[in-house]
């Protein structure tokens, strides 16, 4: 596994991310890994991001994961919500040009916040073959676009998450059309210590098989 720290422009700013690649001669499929919300100390070196991104990787897949506007070494601040999408979008041309990425094979995955970031331009972009929510924090964002998204989808949570009771979510994804995949984890909470290398080899596997 080799990593990159990279810079890439989103507008008039650039952000800072991690490319990491497979063994291997490529090209690859790709996923781009989204972080939880800036304001609440969300960035790319999450527990949940990292474990996400290195089993990706193990997996032969690229992970790219970066800092939103206003993070880390990320220029600007926060967007409320809307500048961060900017960035999704800007992560997806950047990693749509690398070299090393079968740009017909590109993945985006969202933790938390990063998903209400990532899922509204994800579901749009035609560069998306596939999407991933991990613990959609459905009391704060709207994810009713994804009741006309036909593009393969994966939510998946932690039955123990105080910010998204079981029954919600289920209820949600049972109203979302398919092709989808719904997981509740039984034992695991929003922040997913200890959960992190169960979680991260389902959201791989899922990847995998589609891209």
């Amino acid at each position: 596994m080799k990593k990159t720290r990279v810079r890439f422009r989103s507008g008039e700013l650039f952000l800072e991310g991690i490319l990491a690649m497979p063994q291997g001669a490529g090209p690859f499929p790709a996923v781009i890994v989204c972080h939880p919300h800036p304001l609440y100390g969300g960035s790319m070196d999450n527990n949940v991001v990292d474990s996400l991104s290195e089993t990706l990787t193990q997996a032969s897949l690229i992970s790219f994961k970066f800092n939103f506007r206003g993070v880390g070494g990320s220029q600007g601040e926060f967007g409320q919500g809307i500048g961060e999408q900017e960035d999704v979008e800007a992560a997806i041309s950047f990693i749509s040009t690398v070299k090393e990425v079968d740009s017909k094979r590109i993945g985006l995955a969202g933790y938390s916040a990063g998903a209400g970031f990532a899922l509204p331009v994800g579901s749009n972009n035609a560069r998306i073959k596939a999407l991933v929510a991990v613990s959609p924090p459905l009391p704060m964002f709207d994810f009713d676009f994804l009741k006309s998204c036909h593009k393969p989808k994966l939510f998946i949570s932690g039955n123990k998450d105080s910010f998204i009771p079981t029954h919600q979510f289920l209820e949600f994804c049972q109203n979302l059309p398919k092709p989808k995949e719904c997981v509740s984890i039984e034992g695991a909470d929003h922040f997913w210590w200890g959960y992190e290398p169960r979680l991260a080899a389902k959201v791989a596997d899922f990847f995998t098989e589609l891209l």
